[in-house]
């Protein structure tokens, strides 16, 4: 049975740091690429960040280059998502999800952990 539990949301200042976590289960996470992807209030699924398979390869979307890491614990079978320099327009619900069906291509998410970026 899959299962991806996201923590480490909360709320933090505009300019300070969070990491996510994502625990999995049921799967190895060295087997599949995995995503973030963020949902605001009244918008869409915004994916934000990719890791290859083998992970060596990263990817962001354009607004958190620079400012998000994504990584994995392949020992842990745990997801990572560094976020520093936090900005307002980052608040939203982060969820973690397995590439199944390749890259950028989710077959299983989480639950979600909420980020709030407010003074």
């Amino acid at each position: 049975q899959v299962q991806l539990v996201e923590s480490g949301g909360g709320l933090v200042q505009p300019g300070g740091s969070l990491r996510l976590s994502c625990a999995a289960s049921g799967f190895t996470v060295s087997s599949y690429a995995m995503s973030w992807v963020r949902q605001a209030p009244g918008k869409g699924p915004e994916w934000v960040s990719a890791i290859n398979t083998g992970g060596s390869r990263t990817y962001y979307v354009d607004a958190v280059k620079g400012r998000f890491t994504i990584s994995r614990d392949d020992a842990k079978n745990t997801l990572y998502l560094q976020m520093n320099s936090l900005k307002p327009e980052d608040t939203a619900l982060y969820y973690c999800a397995r590439d199944g069906y390749g890259l950028g291509h989710c077959d299983y998410w989480g639950q979600g952990t909420q980020v709030t970026v407010s003074s």
